[in-house]
């Protein structure tokens, strides 16, 4: 009987990543559940995959720290043995305009959704290499590939996040590993759910699809990208926006 293939998701507690993590449980994957402060939130998103009757645990870093980071990796090894898909969510926001942004916050979010997301990618990439098989999802945004006033830090991470999208798609497309990004638009999560009124009005009038999207629409892309089907695609950007970036 085949092993279990199993999964991590950074940023599991909620939103894109709770939604993600469920579409892999029901897909059959155990589930590593990634969080960086919400452990009760965490353990929803545990309960919620545990009804597809998989194995699930839950595993606390700053991924922005790579002593945290390292030490995740050290117990998916120890839990799991085995790492076949990894999604890399977490992420943070700090806006503000470029002319008043300080360092500190530029650089709190660079840490976070870019170095982190780095040191993620890397160590799945170590363990994927041993079994030559892996599939890697990087959600980056649509800010990533556009821009957005207000946003210098965050587009600045989500664009960097593409570019080693593609840059280890090449590094590992010989050893049977895939890697590839999902750049979302405005979808509805608590993220957005917090914006103002206004802001959300005019984001809503410049997606085609004339709504925005559900964190199930983010998570069905992801799982596509993380099967079997999705085998010969690696390298790639798949924009879940509405048509926003059309």
């Amino acid at each position: 009987m085949e092993e279990r293939r199993t999964a991590l998701v950074t940023g599991g507690s909620g939103g894109i990543g709770r939604a993600t993590a469920c579409r892999l449980a029901e897909m059959g994957y155990g589930v590593m559940i990634h969080y960086a402060k919400n452990r009760h939130a965490a353990e929803e998103t545990a309960e919620e995959c545990r009804r597809s009757g998989v194995p699930v645990w839950t595993v606390q870093a700053d991924i922005a720290d790579p002593t945290q980071a390292e030490q995740m990796f050290a117990q998916i090894r120890g839990k799991c043995g085995r790492l076949d898909v990894c999604v890399c969510n977490a992420g943070i926001t700090e806006d503000g305009l470029a002319v008043t942004m300080a360092d500190e916050a530029f650089c709190r979010v660079v840490d976070t959704n870019l170095t982190g997301t780095f040191r993620c990618i890397r160590e799945a990439a170590k363990i994927m290499l041993r079994r030559r098989y892996g599939r890697i999802v990087v959600i980056s945004s649509i800010v990533g590939l556009h821009g957005n006033p207000g946003q210098i830090n965050y587009a600045a991470s989500k664009a960097g996040a593409i570019g080693m999208t593609k840059t280890l798609a090449k590094e590992l497309a010989g050893r049977g590993i895939t890697v590839n990004a999902v750049a979302p638009g405005m979808i509805d999560t608590e993220m957005t759910r917090v914006l103002p009124e206004h802001v959300r009005e005019n984001a809503l009038r410049s997606i085609p699809a004339g709504a925005f999207g559900k964190a199930e629409d983010v998570a069905a892309a992801v799982g596509f990208l993380a099967s079997d089907a999705a085998g010969y695609i690696t390298g790639q950007v798949l924009g879940v926006d509405g048509g926003m970036g059309c």
